[in-house]
């Protein structure tokens, strides 16, 4: 009897924890792209990236984040040996603002004395700005545009110029550790699947001859700056879409909503499985 009603205790603690905790704070990492100049390698050409997130705890296990992060991805064709005779490259700034669903993998709340860390994955949905950008003769030109795969012209009609708003699916794990009892600081991954072939302003083929291009004219040398290509050529791979990333420390403080106590003021109370 005596357990039972402890169990049922723990319970009604358990239920009436939903959705009191919010966590807010700071973040800052690294940003880096996968696309048409890198096809595969993670972590390179990393670049400065910072921002904010907030965390709604629904329960022990489940939280509701959401997120905003800037950063600057870039590549170029000199890096990797697979496409030097293309000579291409691009540095573009994101702004991102995404919700995701969280999912510890253990129980956790923070200030536990007990409870006070996990592994966690995370899944969700966000958009984003972008506008890949490229140098000619100290001057920074936007890629876009340029109209650099003929977007518009008479020889590609069906090629309309790219947005800057893109749709983003974020996906990836993290770990978090409770450090005081309003304290939570962790470090996340997540890869950004994006719907669009252009951040880094190359998808389809050369809409100029090599040869016919004006080394004076920012938006035909930038198309193809080595000049070797002919027309019709693939540029890039338009079957495949880019993705970028985004790896943050974080550190977030934990306010009790509506004045109410939270679960880890129950100095009883361990766990919620």
């Amino acid at each position: 009897m005596k357990s039972s009603f402890s169990a049922f205790i723990l319970l009604l603690l358990a239920l009436t924890c939903k959705g009191q905790f919010l966590d807010i704070g700071p973040a800052a990492g690294v940003s880096y792209y996968i696309g048409d100049i890198n096809p595969s390698a993670h972590f390179s050409n990393p670049q400065a990236s910072f921002g904010g997130l907030f965390r709604y705890n629904y329960t022990t296990r489940w939280s509701l984040k959401g997120s905003v992060y800037y950063g600057t991805i870039e590549a170029n064709d000199a890096d990797y040996n697979w496409q030097t005779q293309r000579g291409l490259q691009f540095k573009s700034n994101i702004l991102e603002v995404s919700l995701q669903a969280e999912l510890n993998y253990l129980t956790f709340f923070t200030g536990s004395k007990t409870d006070n860390f996990s592994p966690y994955i995370f899944v969700g949905v966000g958009g984003f700005l972008f506008n890949p950008k490229a140098e000619f003769e100290g001057q920074t030109y936007s890629l876009r545009d340029l109209h650099t795969e003929g977007q518009n012209t008479e020889d590609y009609p069906d090629r309309k110029p790219y947005g800057s708003i893109g749709l983003a699916f974020p996906f990836g794990m993290g770990f978090k550790v409770s450090v005081s009892k309003k304290i939570t600081i962790g470090m996340e991954w997540g890869l950004r699947k994006t719907l669009t072939d252009y951040l880094d302003d190359v998808s389809q083929t050369y809409y100029l001859d090599g040869t016919k291009i004006d080394p004076t004219d920012p938006a035909q040398l930038l198309s193809d700056p080595t000049m070797v290509h002919t027309k019709g050529m693939y540029r890039g791979n338009p079957e495949n879409k880019d993705w970028y990333a985004f790896t943050m420390v974080f550190l977030t403080y934990r306010f009790n909503l509506m004045g109410k106590p939270g679960c880890n003021d129950f100095k009883n109370v361990q766990k919620f499985r």
